[in-house]
């Protein structure tokens, strides 16, 4: 049973820095002498001190260099362990340091670095029907020449955007262009694989970039009006049967049109779609699917979910209404659910499993065929939005799970980072064992996992 503590301080950075506080600072002091000079000191303390009734100067001499020799030792290691430990503070405990990133420690290193492989890859084509095209495929470094994609140059578009776009090497506004070059004929997006079909998690994505990127609701209302009509139950079964479509286009959606009155419905199926997990002491979550058969419990679905509701919860409210009640009791339960993994170490226990599934959806030109977008998911990356969002500390703080909550955080975060190569995020290697593949939305949710962390952690000193 956990235990509960009122008034709990909600989920923080680390307070005073552990150097900072008086017995560090005697032992830094003494550790400054010497850990050689504080022994040979006890030392000569004691053999003056102890009582010439002991058996003989070698007593003396044995006792008082035993002494020394554990204030010798006592004092190493507490040295090394301030050291040890204020260099863990100075890395921010995401990960260890990468060569020659100086005083300001990894993290700008890998922003910089990410910048830079986003840049030098950046595909220019001119394209005969469609004109000059700026963007990303779906992977940086692919071996065959690729096109800019929607999905790719959507998830470019976010990276430019988190990163602030530092220089003029890329123009936000070229992005935005050859986003609405790469519309299809009847309007929407579609992934690389999904054919001349517009499908509503490839357009809510690139209009979700799209506002977010300062393009007017105005020019967006068309676009939005024909992703709303054509995700409906009877128009599309199978994506308001997935849980990763329907959170998908529910956060696209909250940043291209956050009056649509497809959000509440969206909302409301997300959360009717939770399950019972008795293996959790009955807490709900998600699976990959929102309706029969919902699949096995999935911390990526679970923290998909979170991270959704979450948002629409700052839009929508949760207060109103019935529905808006059992929205929020189910993004409640799914935080729970993630707090309550039973696995350890946490960076590399079970619910952080990359994850690969497949969404299936009959063919308009010929509904006896299917179309299989293939969907690979980065879960470390999803389980730190989900621990961060302002719900999930709510609960930590409200219920007296902060421990629970920094542990787990720590250990996605810790995973998110080992996946990085020079600020690109790598999948492993394609089918053919000797491409390394480095998908663009991997890459972009790496980067937000980690840019969200260092908001949150971030305190200003004095």
């Amino acid at each position: 049973m956990r235990s509960r503590r009122p008034g709990p301080a909600p989920p923080a950075a680390d307070g005073e820095d552990p150097a900072g506080s008086p017995p560090a600072r005697f032992v830094g002091w003494l550790g400054g002498l010497g850990a050689a000079a504080a022994g040979y000191a006890v030392f000569q303390a004691l053999f003056g001190v102890l009582p010439d009734s002991l058996d003989g100067s070698a007593a003396r001499y044995l006792i008082s260099g035993v002494s020394g020799l554990g204030t010798f030792v006592a004092v190493w290691l507490a040295a090394a362990l301030l050291r040890a430990r204020a260099a863990a503070g100075n890395r921010g405990g995401s990960g260890p340091d990468l060569p020659g990133t100086g005083a300001s420690g990894p993290l700008p290193q890998v922003f910089a670095s990410a910048y830079d492989a986003l840049v030098e890859q950046v595909c220019v084509v001119e394209d005969p029907r469609r004109g000059r095209l700026t963007g990303w495929p779906h992977s940086l470094g692919e071996s065959t020449p690729s096109w800019p994609t929607s999905v790719g140059t959507a998830y470019g578009l976010h990276m430019m955007l988190d990163l602030g776009m530092p220089d003029g090497r890329l123009s936000t506004g070229e992005l935005v262009d050859t986003l609405w070059r790469l519309r299809l004929p009847e309007g929407g997006w579609s992934a690389r694989s999904q054919g001349s079909q517009a499908r509503p998690e490839v357009t809510a994505l690139v209009l979700g970039a799209l506002a977010r990127a300062g393009v007017p609701a105005d020019r967006l209302g068309a676009e939005v009006d024909l992703c709303t009509a054509g995700f409906t139950r009877e128009l599309d079964r199978a994506g308001w049967e997935s849980t990763h479509v329907v959170t998908t286009v529910l956060r696209g959606l909250l940043r291209a049109a956050p009056g649509s009155p497809l959000l509440s419905l969206l909302r409301e199926a997300l959360a009717d779609g939770a399950i019972s997990d008795g293996r959790r002491d009955h807490l709900r979550c998600w699976g990959y699917r929102l309706q029969p058969p919902y699949g096995r419990p999935s911390p990526l679905h679970t923290a998909q979910a979170v991270v959704a509701l979450d948002r629409a919860a700052r839009v929508l409210g949760e207060d109103a209404d019935a529905r808006g009640e059992r929205a929020r009791t189910a993004r409640e339960d799914g935080i729970r659910w993630l707090l309550a993994c039973p696995d350890a170490p946490h960076d590399t226990c079970p619910d952080l499993e990359n994850l690969h599934e497949e969404v299936r959806r009959p063919r308009a030109d010929d509904p006896s065929r299917h179309e299989v977008l293939s969907v690979r998911h980065f879960t470390a990356s999803w389980l730190v939005r989900a621990l961060l969002t302002p719900g999930a500390v709510a609960v930590a703080r409200a219920e007296g799970l902060e421990a629970e909550w920094r542990v787990r955080l720590d250990g996605a975060l810790a995973a998110v980072w080992a996946g990085q190569r020079g600020g690109v995020w790598v999948w492993g290697r394609g089918g053919d064992g000797t491409e390394l593949r480095r998908p663009m939305w991997m890459t972009y949710q790496g980067l937000s996992a980690l840019r969200a962390h260092a908001v949150w952690m971030y305190q200003p000193r004095g």
